[in-house]
């Protein structure tokens, strides 16, 4: 581990000139035109403290490469002037800085001389950061006004709640898990004004409905977002937990075509960021587009480009010394899945099928993922917007599935591979219900045809893994769904 943050320390007082040629350090663009590429070399300097006093350790980076500070929290990075902004990876034991409930971790560069001295200051937590919580919001998506209205007086009076609701010291962050608006720019002060009125930091995450789709290629798509929210790839830390998020989103130059795809200079970033991270520990990543999701098996059809991340094998051998849990959304449909080391949560909604109604496509009601850390432990639950937390499913009488018309289904929306779902009949302990691969008949009611629903009528049902069976007898008077959560959390319903 020393040696690794000596290679760090190193590269951050060389890094720059390691990104480039040795040839094209100094390098002054022959012919200037709007798209010339200035690659003079700058160096970012200052430092990081609290009230004067220098933090040391504490991760600096352009973007390009990182550095830490020395003991006295001083930083010096080479750098060059195609860097937009230096910024910092929030060390354990401090307040998240924020503006009205934006991370303010960064500063954007000026580009006025070949040095440029940049201070961050912080402050220091008074509780202990090791238990905190955090929410997942994964699209907001709001188009229009209404849309808007509606985030600030569901969404955000529910998650106020929820705060509330838990000891008045408790330490809560929020991850906007990318599509906050859906491609009209001027709706982001209104997201910015509901995230504010939430009362907890949000650190932000870029979605496909996020980017400029009138920029030529990838590398300029992100310019609106950046003047919202920062830079698009960055890193934090809180109590034992190493947070980073992600730009998974690769515009391909044609309105509204993307794929998912991490590019190499996140990846060459991230492998720098995580070597300053201990091996074991916990990892949470967050971007927009799912690494992975069970869509292609289900739908029995190829893995869409804009679905998936392409190269996620390559994060995945990058995650690979830690415990990891990888934050996305996208899909508006509730789906995880794990392997090994790394747990994906893929998320249901803030605006469940497009504030079309109270449903996702897969029956997940509109909501959130909510986690709560206890050292490098992290236990989860789904809050869906204006019910409590204890609903965790919905049972349907007989009938209510066409295909399946003897038998009760049951939706746990949060499912995974360690819950047990049960089911009794007046009384008697019949067993595990089937799972099965179908939609959620609400969501067939609401959403099903070129005709539904009005607001927009290309919303369809999508199948999904956490629908439940079973045949009750004919006599059956009361049947009994109980599910339990990984946590042994038991959740009942019945009819």
């Amino acid at each position: 581990m020393l040696n690794r943050r000596n290679f760090l320390k190193n590269l951050g007082a060389t890094g720059s000139l390691l990104a480039l040629p040795a040839a094209f350090a100094q390098a002054k663009p022959a012919v200037k035109t709007t798209g010339s590429i200035d690659l003079s070399e700058i160096v970012l300097k200052g430092k990081v403290h609290s009230r004067g006093k220098g933090i040391a350790g504490v991760a600096v980076t352009d973007g390009i490469n990182i550095t830490q500070t020395d003991r006295n929290g001083q930083y010096e990075l080479a750098s060059n002037a195609t860097a937009e902004f230096v910024y910092i990876s929030i060390p354990a034991g401090y307040v998240f800085p924020e503006d009205k409930g934006i991370a303010a971790f960064y500063k954007p560069l000026q580009h006025k001389g070949k040095i440029q001295t940049t201070d961050f200051e912080l402050t220091k937590l008074t509780t202990d950061d090791r238990k905190h919580n955090f929410v997942v919001w994964a699209d907001t998506q709001i188009i229009s006004k209404a849309d808007a209205a509606l985030l600030k007086s569901q969404s955000v009076p529910d998650l106020q709640a929820l705060i509330q609701s838990y000891p008045k010291d408790t330490l809560f962050h929020g991850i906007g898990c990318g599509d906050l608006v859906w491609d009209h720019f001027e709706l982001f002060e209104d997201y910015k004004e509901a995230i504010h009125m939430c009362g907890i930091p949000f650190y932000n995450v870029i979605g496909n409905h996020d980017m400029d789709i009138d920029a030529r290629t990838d590398d300029k798509s992100a310019a609106t977002f950046k003047q919202q929210f920062g830079p698009t790839y960055y890193s934090f830390n809180r109590g034992d937990i190493h947070y980073v998020v992600l730009d998974d989103v690769f515009f391909i130059g044609n309105a509204k075509k993307y794929i998912g795809y991490l590019t190499e200079n996140q990846l060459q970033w991230l492998e720098q960021d995580l070597a300053l991270v201990k091996p074991g520990s916990t990892v949470v990543v967050s971007l927009h587009i799912p690494t992975n999701t069970g869509a292609a098996r289900r739908e029995q059809k190829e893995e869409e480009l804009g679905g998936v991340v392409s190269n996620r094998k390559q994060l995945y051998k990058l995650l690979a010394p830690f415990k990891a849990h990888i934050m996305s959304g996208h899909t508006h449909f509730n789906d995880n899945w794990e392997d090994n080391n790394i747990m994906e949560h893929n998320h249901g909604t803030v605006c469940g099928a497009w504030w079309t109604g109270p449903i996702c496509g897969d029956g997940t009601p509109s909501g959130y993922g909510v986690y709560e850390v206890d050292g490098s432990d992290i236990k989860w639950y789904y809050k869906s917007t204006g019910l409590a937390k204890e609903k965790q499913l919905r049972v349907y009488p007989k009938g209510k599935v066409k295909e399946s018309p003897d038998e009760i289904a049951v939706n746990v929306w949060n499912w995974d591979n360690k819950w047990k779902v049960e089911w009794y009949e007046d009384g008697v302990l019949k067993g595990n219900m089937e799972q099965r691969v179908a939609n959620d008949p609400w969501a067939v009611e609401l959403y099903a045809g070129p005709a539904l629903p009005k607001k927009h009528k290309w919303v369809e049902p999508i199948l999904n893994d956490h629908m439940f069976f079973a045949k009750p007898s004919a006599s059956a008077v009361k049947i009994i769904v109980k599910a339990t959560d990984r946590f042994g959390n038991v959740y009942e319903e019945s009819i």
